[in-house]
């Protein structure tokens, strides 16, 4: 199972260069819920986990992916 805790939300965010507020934009969030991601008081469920992981694993190409839908 692929287990994200704050640390490495952030530092998958990191990886893509962009501020919470872009980095959540891509993402279809609020900017609240990627802080409370980052701060460890929530955990990313679902199709949230699963892009985070993509993004993980490829984050060149994901990002890509996103910006151009």
């Amino acid at each position: 199972e692929f287990h994200l805790d704050a640390l490495a939300v952030k530092e998958i965010r990191n990886t893509t260069g962009l501020t919470q507020s872009k980095f959540a934009e891509c993402l279809g969030i609020e900017v609240s819920t990627l802080r409370n991601w980052e701060q460890g008081r929530r955990e990313p469920t679902g199709p949230a986990k699963a892009l985070l992981r993509a993004l993980k694993n490829d984050p060149k190409n994901v990002m890509q992916a996103l910006i151009a839908i």
